[in-house]
């Protein structure tokens, strides 16, 4: 009988460390090492300061340091697929964003699915495009000069990119399918020599991030004649928004936020999202962000799960009604 008693004695004490494991675990994370943050593109340039920015605070409020790996290559595939290698422990980590979980997938096929293969973190916010116009464009001085324009000359005006599949591609294959209005896709290797081209003249419009075009705008060189989002812009608030104009829903960005390998515990996860939003609430942040004309956005992981469905199911509904295949 004595022998049973100190049997179920120590079942009991088992019983109970057992059960404090999953707590003390939760309380311990992040305790074991750095956090690897990987940023999907080379290092310099806008995506690169916002993931920097973001983990130099994020590391204060965890008490943990994050060292960001930078993983160019394939639109994000390279960055993704080292990613999905990892132990999904809370302590790799990389920034998504709408390339990687949205226009990517749409367009390519890819070696990973973006929902099924990642947990969704948090966001971090977004930017939106901007429709811009050479200031040279004889006649066109705002939107409806410009749609006036391009009726006029259905098919033979032109519109840069940074490239096939790129977010400028798609947004402006977007607004052609709203609009209904006839435009010439001429693809570049980047944003900078399709500005090089707008401003010269070669083409006669474009739909780049908000951040590439100000400094373009506050020279004189390009015109701003309307924005994507649900309000104006700070950074050009005469410029109405497209759902001012009649095309509402129109709020397509370039957005970056947090995944984490799929798996990952939910208990981690919250650590992770809850602490990341003490980072976007803070004012300094803010104005950090807003060089890159970024709006911080606070989401739980499920908010921002949903996010990502919707925009890639955006992009993908694109891609195959305007057979958009780069594969």
């Amino acid at each position: 009988m004595a022998g049973m008693q100190r049997r179920s004695l120590v079942l009991a004490a088992g019983a109970a460390l057992a059960g404090a494991a999953g707590p003390l675990r939760a309380q311990a994370y992040p305790a074991r090492q750095p956090i690897r943050y990987i940023v999907p593109v080379a290092a310099g340039g806008g995506s690169d300061m916002v993931g920097r920015t973001v983990t130099e605070r994020w590391g204060r409020v965890l008490g943990q340091s994050f060292v960001v790996e930078n993983q160019g290559g394939g639109g994000g595939l390279i960055a993704a697929q080292n990613l999905l290698k990892s132990r999904p422990d809370g302590y790799t980590l990389m920034q998504g964003y709408v390339s990687t979980h949205g226009t990517s997938p749409a367009t390519r096929k890819l070696g990973y699915d973006p929902v099924r293969d990642f947990t969704p973190v948090g966001m971090i916010g977004g930017t939106p495009n901007v429709l811009v116009v050479s200031s040279a464009l004889a006649g066109v001085t705002d939107f409806k000069s410009f749609m006036d324009y391009a009726r006029r000359n259905a098919g033979a005006v032109a519109y840069g990119s940074a490239g096939p599949g790129s977010l400028t591609h798609l947004v402006m294959e977007l607004f052609k399918q709203q609009a209904s209005v006839n435009l010439t896709h001429v693809p570049y290797r980047g944003i900078a020599p399709a500005f090089t081209d707008l401003i010269g003249g070669q083409t006669q419009v474009m739909f780049p991030g908000l951040a590439a075009a100000v400094p373009h705008i506050r020279s004189g060189r390009v015109r701003a004649l309307a924005v994507t989002g649900v309000r104006r812009a700070p950074q050009l608030p005469e410029t109405p928004t497209l759902d001012e104009l009649g095309y509402p829903g129109f709020d397509a960005q370039q957005w970056y936020g947090v995944v984490g390998p799929a798996g990952l515990p939910s208990e981690v996860t919250k650590v992770l999202n809850d602490s990341l939003a003490q980072v976007l609430a803070a004012p300094d942040l803010r104005e950090k962000l807003s060089v890159e004309a970024i709006e911080p956005t606070i989401m739980t992981s499920a908010q921002f799960g949903a996010f990502i469905r919707a925009d890639l199911a955006r992009w993908t509904q694109l891609a195959r009604e305007r057979k958009i295949e780069l594969d």
